[in-house]
C-alpha cells in the first residue's frame, strides 16, 4: 500500500509540473501522427527508454497497460519496478482522446481533474513501436510491444527524436530483461484498488 501511494504522488507531482507547462500542449515543430485508431494502441507497451523524471525515477521494468473505459476513454496501469529495493510502483489513471479522431493525441490524468498530453509522434505500421512526447521536449518515450527493440529501430528512433530537437543525450534506457521477471509474478499484488 505505501508503494502504491508512493507512485501516485509522483504520478501527482508529474501532472503538477506538467500543469505549468501547459498540459496538454503539443512541442512546437512536432506533429501527432494522423491515422491513429485508439483501439489498435490497446494493450501492454514496454518503456525502452526515457527521459527521466522524478514520478518514474529509479525505476525500470516500466510498463504501460491501455484498455477501454465504460465511458469512452482509456484506462492506463503504469507499473515499474525499483530493482535496487525490490518495491514496485503501480499508478493508475484514465486518458481520452484529444483533438481530432484520427490524431494521435490523448489527454491522461492520475490525479483528479489535472490532464497531461500524450502526443504521438510516431507509431510503427504494425503497432509495434511508438515515439511519445508529452506538452513540450522535457518529456520522450520510446515504447515497444516486445520488452526489447532491435538496435536498427532503436537508433532510427532516436535520430528520428534529434531530428525534432529533443535533447536525444539524455535518453535513459530502461532494463527489460531477466531481471524484470520478478514484476510479473507481483503484477496480481500491486494492481491499483478500485
Amino acid at each position: 500500500m505505501t508503494r502504491l501511494k508512493l507512485f501516485r504522488r509522483s504520478s501527482c507531482i508529474l501532472l503538477c509540473a506538467l500543469l505549468v507547462t501547459s498540459c496538454t500542449g503539443i512541442p512546437q515543430g512536432t506533429q501527432p501522427i494522423n491515422d491513429f485508431v485508439l483501439d489498435d494502441y490497446l494493450g501492454r507497451w514496454y518503456e525502452i527508454a526515457r527521459f527521466d523524471h522524478s514520478f518514474e525515477e529509479g525505476l525500470d521494468c516500466v510498463t504501460a497497460d491501455y484498455s477501454l473505459r465504460d465511458d469512452g476513454g482509456v484506462r492506463v496501469i503504469n507499473r515499474g519496478l525499483n530493482l535496487d529495493s525490490g518495491e514496485t510502483d503501480v499508478a493508475e489513471g484514465k486518458a481520452y482522446p484529444l483533438g481530432a479522431a484520427n490524431e494521435g493525441r490523448l489527454k491522461v490524468s492520475f490525479f483528479g481533474p489535472f490532464y497531461a498530453s500524450y502526443n504521438i509522434l510516431a507509431l510503427d505500421e504494425h503497432g509495434q513501436w511508438s515515439l511519445v512526447t508529452g506538452p513540450d521536449r522535457d518529456y520522450l518515450w520510446i515504447l515497444s510491444r516486445t520488452p526489447r527493440l532491435d538496435d536498427a529501430t532503436y537508433r532510427q528512433l532516436v535520430e528520428m527524436a534529434r531530428d525534432l530537437d529533443y535533447p536525444v543525450q539524455q535518453l535513459l534506457e530502461v532494463e527489460q530483461g531477466e531481471a524484470c521477471s520478478v514484476l510479473k509474478d507481483r503484477e496480481q499484488d500491486t494492481s491499483p484498488e478500485t
